[in-house]
């Protein structure tokens, strides 16, 4: 994250240059305000990048102009993990990532993302709308001059690619293996060489073998980057991310110059399509799976129960340990966990006991 990598080239360097002059303050012609959005995520890459470029339209749109979006992918003014750096610093007006990319910041923005064993995409939205999450986020992200909101969630992800079955705990020794976040540490702890990539970086360091395998997303996702050429096992449940939200952050001092009219847009619009994307990888995934399976002959397989189990004594560890950060963290970290006790206990009456009920093998439809 402190690397600063711009794109070279004719094409691109016009736009570097335009940037390096226009992006520390927002235009404003003719009572149009242009906000520069950097995302995380690589161009028009399904239900990431196409999130962030559907909440910029929502929002140029409900603003009937007033307020332009303007998107621009991982590379293409700074780097993926450079986005929060460009937005504290007011290089650029808003950002669409993961917040789990900041922890270097902060260990507690892992919370506003996704931790293992933690909070599913319902549960994590209300924790955030409800249960005083989005109080601490914004006194956490006000430190470095950001004002953030939900705005997407891919639900439960899948536990990642390997070249090879993984059969016991020890089966996790050696391996090269992408995962970010606090999920990272966990195969870290479990002997795993843990690498953190963005995605437009992955499939070329699979390829190449520098990794020997990847978590990313789900099948909707996974499909369109096309791990299935080069690995075959796919593993489920993925416990290190169980409910991954996506953020729209804005510049604080960008976002205190806004009418009331235009805050309430663009928290309509985040909120809004926090929904729909939710509902884009549920409605998405279950085709992309058929897909992976039968049309690219994917081997899909379950953790064990004993990996689970050791996976989960572990999240639990590195996760209590965030709050030994002190300050925000720990009060972070204590709301979230009062919050999962209270979620698990009303989940097992309700979804999970739904879910169980709905698998018995009752004869319907």
């Amino acid at each position: 994250m402190k690397r600063r990598e711009f794109i070279k080239g004719a094409a691109v360097a016009g736009v570097a240059t335009a940037a390096a002059t226009t992006l520390a303050a927002p235009a404003i012609s003719q009572g149009i305000k242009e906000i520069k959005m950097v995302t995380s995520w690589p161009k028009n890459f399904p239900g990431l990048g196409t999130t962030a470029t559907q909440l910029a339209k929502r929002i140029t749109t409900m603003s009937e102009g007033k307020l332009n979006v303007r998107v621009f992918a991982a590379g293409e003014l700074v780097s993926a993990f450079e986005s929060f750096d460009a937005v504290a610093s007011g290089d650029a007006d808003s950002y669409h990532a993961a917040e789990y990319y900041w922890q270097g910041k902060s260990k507690g923005f892992n919370f506003f993302a996704s931790v293992p064993f933690g909070l599913t995409a319902s549960e994590l939205t209300a924790w955030i709308r409800f249960g005083g999450g989005q109080e601490l986020w914004d006194e956490l992200s006000a430190e470095f001059d950001i004002k953030p909101f939900l705005a997407g969630n891919t639900g439960v992800q899948m536990g990642g690619w390997f070249a090879k079955e993984i059969n016991t705990v020890d089966d996790w020794k050696g391996l090269k293996f992408r995962m970010p976040g606090l999920g990272g540490e966990v195969l870290r702890r479990m002997g795993a060489a843990v690498v953190n990539l963005p995605g437009g970086e992955i499939f070329p360091a699979l390829q190449s073998g520098a990794i020997d395998g990847t978590e990313w997303v789900g099948p909707w996702n996974d499909l369109a980057f096309g791990f299935y050429r080069i690995v075959k096992f796919y593993y489920w449940p993925g416990f290190h991310e169980p409910g991954t939200g996506l953020s729209f952050a804005l510049n604080r001092k960008f976002w205190e110059g806004l009418t009331g009219t235009e805050k309430a847009i663009i928290e309509s619009a985040a909120a809004a399509m926090n929904d729909f994307a939710y509902a884009e990888f549920n409605g998405r995934n279950a085709d992309a799976l058929k897909t992976l399976v039968e049309d690219h002959g994917v081997q899909l397989r379950k953790f064990s129960d004993e990996i689970l189990n050791t996976v989960g004594g572990i999240a639990g560890e590195v996760v209590a340990e965030t709050r030994e950060e002190g300050g925000i963290t720990a009060r972070i970290y204590d709301s979230f966990i009062d919050f999962r006790k209270k979620a698990i206990g009303w989940s097992k009456l309700s979804e999970q006991a739904f879910a169980n009920a709905r698998s018995l093998p009752f004869k319907y439809g």
